[in-house]
């Protein structure tokens, strides 16, 4: 007699791209799917761990280039959990910070299907510290904002130039498209001389960084040739930065050597 199929989800935060940065809860659950359906920043590492009949789909974009749509994506999870059982979303970061982790649950409940939900370790707090930059110190920032650079419309967020107007450490993730209009925002404010640093490919091999003030930055981007993914920090603290050792001296582990 057939097994019984019993339709689930699992959306799983992989973190910012060190495959290291990833929690024991997130591993148990890629070890447990039949479906796994993955976005481009997900190392692909962690897919080692991923069981040998499990269906491995990336569902991601690079440079503008959409591999599936949100709704062929939504429509994905359905007919996978429907048919094969246990489907893990794994994006990037966590899913709840501007990883439409929430829709896809809203969505797939509609049809009865199981959720559930595994956070993972944010970009925005990750990649500056990574970085050797507090998002919060002492003297120098007690609160944060966390932004996205483009909404829905294309668009420069409004909560961008609220940000400016305070003194708080401000994250701007997918915002290097707007990066001249986040500038033009702040010197509005008088803050040109705001410190600000810009990490591309944080936490991983291909990390890239550049610092500066406002009134600099498009400079050091054009010289250092940043471009996405990046997050921009912008405050105080990127002066406050300490001093790291280097993150990437101890030798690789591999996906099989963590038990989970």
């Amino acid at each position: 007699m057939k097994e019984r199929i019993t339709p689930k989800l699992t959306v799983v935060g992989a973190g910012p791209g060190d495959p290291d940065l990833i929690t024991l809860k997130a591993i148990k659950a890629i070890k447990d799917a039949d479906v796994i359906l993955y976005d481009a920043l997900v190392n692909a590492d962690l897919l080692a761990y991923a069981s040998p009949k499990a269906e491995l789909v990336f569902v991601g974009k690079r440079r503008g280039c959409y591999a599936y749509q949100q709704e062929q994506i939504n429509d994905l999870i359905v007919a996978r959990a429907k048919s094969h059982g246990h489907v893990v979303r794994l994006k990037g970061g966590d899913p709840f910070i501007f990883g439409r982790g929430a829709e896809e649950i809203d969505h797939v409940r509609q049809f009865g299907i199981e959720t559930y939900m595994v956070p993972g370790i944010s970009s925005s707090l990750a990649v500056p510290a990574y970085q050797g930059i507090p998002l919060t110190k002492r003297g120098s920032s007690e609160s944060f904002w966390v932004i996205t650079g483009t909404t829905k419309a294309h668009t420069i967020s409004s909560d961008v130039a609220l940000a400016a107007k305070s003194t708080a450490t401000v994250v701007i993730l997918m915002g290097m498209g707007k990066l001249e209009e986040i500038v033009s925002i702040f010197s509005s404010e008088g803050k040109q001389k705001t410190p600000i640093a810009i990490i591309q490919n944080g936490t991983t091999k291909d990390e890239k960084f550049g610092v500066g003030t406002i009134e600099t930055i498009c400079h050091v981007v054009q010289e250092k040739q940043l471009a996405n993914p990046a997050i921009i920090v912008i405050g105080e603290v990127v002066e406050k930065r300490v001093q790291l050792d280097s993150i990437f001296k101890e030798v690789k582990k591999q996906p099989e050597a963590i038990s989970a």
